[in-house]
C-alpha cells in the first residue's frame, strides 16, 4: 500500500476541489468525483446488505469480494488512465448470475423491492449499482474510462436482482409482486 492517511483534516478541499492521484485538483462536483462517490456509496450499501446476510449464506463471500472489487474500481477512477478492473472481474459475476437464476421460476410479473430485510437491502444495492453505472456512463461521455468497469457495474446490478429473488426463495418467502392498480372512485 502506498501513502497512508495520517492526517484527516487537511483543509485542501475547503475550496470545493479535491485531488486525484496524479496531483490534479478537480471540482468536487465533477463527473469523475461524482462517479467515485457513487462507487463509494454502492460499496457502503453492499456492506449494509452483508450486515443482515448470515455469513453462512453462499452469497456472503461473493459480496465481500465485490466490496474489494468496488474499492479497486474507486481507486481506478482516482487514477486517470489506470485500468484495474478487467474482463475476468465481470465474467466472474456471470457465473453466479447463471447459477442462481437457474434455480428460480421464470418471471411472470414485475417484482417490487421489498420482503425481508436481506431481500430489500439486496434490491437497494441493485438500485444504487444502477445509479453508479449511470454516473460512470456520464463520465465516459466526456473522458476515456475503462469499459470493463462499466460492464462490471451492469453485471453487478443483474446479480443483485437475481440474488434478491434467490434469497427470497431460499428463505421460503414470497416475492413482492407488482399489482396493477385500477382507478377507484374517490
Amino acid at each position: 500500500m502506498g501513502k497512508r492517511l495520517s492526517k484527516i483534516v487537511t483543509r485542501t478541499g475547503d475550496d470545493g476541489t479535491t485531488g486525484v492521484s496524479d496531483g490534479t485538483r478537480v471540482a468536487k462536483f465533477s463527473d469523475r468525483i461524482e462517479a467515485i462517490g457513487a462507487i463509494d456509496e454502492l460499496n457502503c450499501f453492499v456492506g449494509s446488505f452483508l450486515a443482515v446476510l448470515p455469513p453462512d449464506n453462499p452469497l456472503w463471500t461473493l459480496f465481500r469480494s465485490i466490496q474489494n472489487d468496488l474499492f479497486d474500481l474507486g481507486g481506478e477512477l482516482s487514477m486517470p488512465g489506470v485500468e484495474v478492473i478487467g474482463e475476468a472481474h465481470w465474467r466472474r459475476l456471470e457465473v453466479p448470475i447463471e447459477r442462481y437464476n437457474a434455480e428460480l421460476e421464470p418471471l411472470k410479473n414485475f417484482i417490487l423491492p421489498g420482503g425481508s430485510e436481506p431481500v430489500a437491502r439486496c434490491h437497494l444495492v441493485r438500485a444504487v449499482a444502477r445509479r453508479a453505472e449511470r454516473r460512470y456512463a456520464r463520465l465516459a461521455a466526456s473522458e476515456a474510462v475503462n469499459a470493463n468497469s462499466r460492464i462490471y457495474l451492469n453485471r453487478l446490478s443483474d446479480l443483485c436482482f437475481v440474488a434478491g429473488r434467490w434469497i427470497a426463495k431460499a428463505n421460503g418467502e414470497p416475492e413482492v409482486l407488482w399489482q396493477q392498480q385500477k382507478p377507484t372512485d374517490a
